[in-house]
């Protein structure tokens, strides 16, 4: 039997108050259900970027999750903050410090919303700070639908790991208003018909792929793939 391999998901922070009147992480289930579906385990990351690599010296591979914030615009060399962007500055340290250490030990990633973005910028990368201010006519990005249904349809280019995983469209759901503007050292593997930059990926390392949307939502068999494609990768 093949060994499942261990996944670790990063965590989403809130303050005291509301669920509980302590500090608490929260995470929503059908991650881990995605990633015990395509044969892994998952383990949750808390925000301690002093204990990345002993972290990363467990793990097969590492996903980075989406959230309701941003990457601070310092991160990819800009002043200016727009006024939507709002911060994690505790989340972003410690996913920064598991990121790179990933990459450095060639685990396989996969990057989540704004685990995609965040990847982007480790990768040298920038971000549209906001979609509707940035671009004239694009595309609704934050779906008033409920996330287990389509928001549109996202092209992927040829000659990529990710359409060799799940080839060439796939129907996806979005909840974002930034999105990267420069891949960096990573190239871009899927767009969306207004233009915007739907995922990328880097080539030569054994799985690293970032994508915009929710593929824990499993709403397209391409979400699937792209899970089982990350396991294998994690089990090679």
């Amino acid at each position: 039997m093949t060994k499942r391999p261990l996944i670790g998901l990063t965590l989403d922070a809130e303050p005291a108050g509301g669920w509980s009147k302590y500090p608490w992480y929260a995470l929503r289930q059908n991650y881990c259900e995605a990633v015990a579906a395509a044969g892994g385990l998952a383990v949750a990351l808390p925000h301690d970027a002093g204990l990345a690599e002993d972290y990363l010296g467990r793990l097969d591979g590492l996903i980075v999750t989406g959230g309701a914030f941003d990457v601070d615009p310092a991160l990819y060399g800009e002043a200016e903050r727009h006024a939507t962007v709002e911060l994690k500055a505790d989340r972003t340290t410690a996913e920064l410090a598991l990121l790179q250490g990933a990459l450095r030990r060639d685990m396989p990633v996969l990057g989540i919303c704004g685990g995609e973005q965040l990847l982007a910028v480790v990768l040298g990368g920038s971000l549209i700070q906001h979609i509707p201010d940035a671009m004239a006519g694009a595309l609704e990005h934050e779906q008033k639908t409920p996330h287990y249904q389509p928001g549109h349809e996202v092209e992927i280019l040829r000659g990529t790991r990710l359409y060799d995983i799940v080839g060439p469209r796939m129907l996806v759901n979005t909840s974002h208003h930034q999105a990267v503007r420069g891949a960096g050292r990573s190239v871009v593997n899927a767009v969306a018909p207004d233009g915007v930059i739907e995922g990328i990926e880097v080539p030569g390392l054994k799985f690293c792929i970032g994508v915009q949307w929710h593929p824990e939502y499993l709403i397209d068999k391409g979400d699937t793939a792209i899970f089982a494609a990350m396991m294998a990768a994690a089990n090679g």
